[in-house]
């Protein structure tokens, strides 16, 4: 599971957003002018601007423009996922997973994982995947569901979950294997996901 920690980590990114004044902190930040990026960013994010609050929350997990502080990056990262920021919201989900500035929770990554996945976010349906195959966090052993999430985040470009799905099928049913496809083609964004299948326990 440590190339499962690992794939988390590289995954922190951020979808820019096309709005006043944020625009050009983005592309400061894009362009590793950070000190300018810093000052577009900070005034956005303390005013409640959730897209600078992830960003800021990234500066801080990177120490790009300010020092390297964890938990900074998290308190900045939570204020946005509160508002309903997916990418922040995968981004608590993996602190929480890994132990990073926070006590480790799988709990409590899950609950952000979910989040942010039922917004279609990509990565948080990989790893929520995982979550559902390995049992974690709470989460009942499901092969259905984590085929199903791996459906959704491969339709979106994940390699991992092509590759994790490829896996998984060696120890499905053919009917497992139906009901995973029929979740997947049901399923729309912001709407929940189902938290377990018919079929698909075990395994």
């Amino acid at each position: 599971m440590n190339k499962f920690i690992l794939a988390i980590v590289l995954a922190l990114g951020w979808q820019p957003a096309a709005m006043a004044g944020f625009a050009e902190g983005a592309t400061a930040y894009n362009n590793k002018n950070y000190a300018v990026a810093l000052k577009e960013i900070r005034p956005l994010a303390q005013a409640g601007n959730p897209d600078a609050q992830h960003l800021l929350g990234l500066m801080y997990y990177m120490g790009r423009g300010v020092p390297q502080d964890y938990k900074i990056a998290l308190e900045w990262h939570r204020k946005a996922a509160l508002k309903g920021k997916a990418d922040a919201q995968y981004v608590v989900g993996a602190m929480y997973y890994t132990g990073n500035a926070v006590i480790q929770d799988h709990k409590e990554a899950v609950a952000w994982f979910r989040k942010a996945a039922e917004q279609g976010h990509t990565q948080a349906q990989q790893v929520l995947g995982l979550m559902y195959r390995y049992h974690m966090g709470g989460v009942p052993q499901d092969n259905v569901i984590a085929y199903m999430l791996w459906n959704l985040a491969a339709a979106n470009g994940s390699a991992n979950a092509v590759e994790q799905r490829t896996q998984v099928l060696k120890h499905m049913t053919q009917e497992q294997i139906e009901e995973g496809q029929a979740l997947s083609a049901a399923w729309r964004p912001n709407t929940p996901l189902p938290q377990k299948s018919r079929t698909g326990g075990g395994g």
